[in-house]
């Protein structure tokens, strides 16, 4: 396992080290590890502990990610690792986040490799996804321009937790993200990830402004899921931009976390109000449910979905099929 100097970081006295990749500017000792796990002081220089390991990888439908407003129906390879700068009670992916999956050493030219072997099944490139990717900042600037010299797109699926020098630097790299949004409110953050709201906003702020964009909110009951706090949230997106896909997830118990799954009328109540602010309001983590996008200038379906069967015979050339006028909130 290499150990690879990490970026933005500054030295202290005593060898000590702040981290300044995150929010959390982490003050480290020699010999600690940051919140993240896999950014340590080595006697005065900040190495990062995960540097090539792959801990997950799949060929994925794009709509796993989620985005569905990128590229749909095609494939994408996903590629994961391990640690995360949030310590969220409730995370989906916790192996992955929280604990010391096995992991395989692989470099960014054999990265590359499997993803042109992808190509002809109809991927479109590398998304870095299941646990938190910023934390592997160092890997994927590596690897992300070996992907765009080859035309392939870079997908980044983040909890938006990531200071504003290194994501400037980042997002000429990337073409889209999903950018999960714990909660609309600081007192969940706090509460629940060890994190706060107001920095995850200015990375969705920053990133829609240069990329694009879809928002996932996972939906807790009786903690973020509120009438107030979804019409506010979506309120705020339709503020940048109201095409912004918004995705209401349906939370399992997982975790740290016991309380039953969230009710679907629950889903469907926030997703109405969502909608009053925003064009694209879809569900996720529900089975049977389908997924339409509509075109916004005549109403006729562009896109359907259920679960991972996609149809886009709606969309031809980028436009609707019905009356041809261009679908440029999706892109294809």
């Amino acid at each position: 396992m290499p150990e690879i100097e990490a970026q933005f970081y500054d030295k202290k006295e005593s060898r000590r080290v702040q981290c300044l990749l995150c929010p959390h500017h982490c003050l480290l000792p020699e010999g600690q590890e940051g919140l993240c796990r896999v950014r340590i002081n080595r006697e005065g220089k900040l190495v990062s502990l995960n540097y090539g390991e792959i801990a997950s990888l799949a060929l994925d439908p794009i709509e796993k990610k989620p985005l569905f407003h990128f590229h749909p129906g095609k494939l994408i390879l996903s590629v994961g690792t391990f640690g995360c700068n949030l310590a969220c009670a409730f995370c989906q992916n916790y192996s992955l986040a929280h604990e010391f999956p096995p992991t395989s050493y692989l470099d960014t030219a054999s990265l590359l490799n499997i993803v042109r072997q992808t190509e002809p099944e109809g991927s479109v490139g590398a998304a870095f996804t299941y646990n938190e990717p910023s934390v592997w900042y160092e890997y994927i600037r590596a690897a992300a321009p070996k992907l765009k010299e080859y035309g392939f797109k870079v997908v980044l699926v983040s909890n938006g937790y990531i200071e504003a020098r290194p994501l400037k630097e980042l997002l000429p790299l990337v073409d889209a993200m999903n950018i999960d949004l714990k909660a609309f409110n600081d007192e969940f953050y706090r509460r629940h990830c060890r994190g706060r709201l107001a920095a995850v906003l200015k990375t969705v702020e920053r990133a829609a402004a240069s990329i694009h964009v879809e928002i996932t909110n996972l939906l807790i009951p009786g903690e973020n899921d509120d009438s107030a706090e979804i019409s506010s949230l979506a309120r705020w997106l339709a503020a940048i931009d109201p095409d912004i896909p918004l995705h209401l997830s349906r939370y399992h118990p997982a975790y740290k976390f016991h309380r039953p799954p969230t009710p679907l009328p629950t889903l469907q109540t926030a997703q109405e109000l969502a909608r009053e602010h925003l064009h694209f309001v879809y569900l996720g983590n529900t089975p049977g449910e389908q997924n339409l996008t509509l075109c916004r200038h005549c109403g006729s379906i562009l896109i359907s979905r259920t679960v991972y069967d996609v149809h886009t015979e709606g969309l031809k050339d980028g436009c609707c099929r019905h009356c041809g006028v261009p679908a440029d909130y999706i892109v294809t």
